[in-house]
């Protein structure tokens, strides 16, 4: 099986899952998905957020998925319990997409790690 082919079934069975458990079979997109990754990363998951805050859980994950490409570093938790990264390398300039192909992979293999999938 080709990569491109193994990173669409495992993406789709992500969305299939998530989909299920989040959005009662609704179809969760990209941002969706990001926005669940950045609860799940606050741990705060019993509470409403901000519009501000939803940015910012967003923020979290993308950091999240993307440190193992080595773009990221965790760096602390705030008295709030807000996770804080810093920025190791610049992303490089890639067209719409690329990027979603790559965070595509990312949250792929951030589910794969905390064993969500297979």
């Amino acid at each position: 099986m080709s990569r491109d082919q193994e990173l669409k079934e495992r993406w789709d069975l992500v969305v299939q899952k998530l989909s299920n458990q989040f959005a009662d079979g609704d179809t969760l997109d990209l941002d969706a998905i990001i926005y669940l990754i950045g609860v799940q990363e606050l741990g705060q998951l019993n509470r409403s957020f901000k519009k501000d805050q939803k940015l910012d859980l967003m923020h979290i994950a993308i950091c999240k998925v993307l440190t193992p490409y080595g773009y990221y570093e965790f760096d602390f938790v705030d008295e709030d319990g807000w996770p804080h990264y810093k920025a190791k390398a610049t992303l490089p300039h890639l067209k719409a997409g690329e990027q979603s192909i790559l965070m595509k992979e990312a949250i792929v293999n951030y589910f794969v790690e905390t064993e969500f999938i297979d």
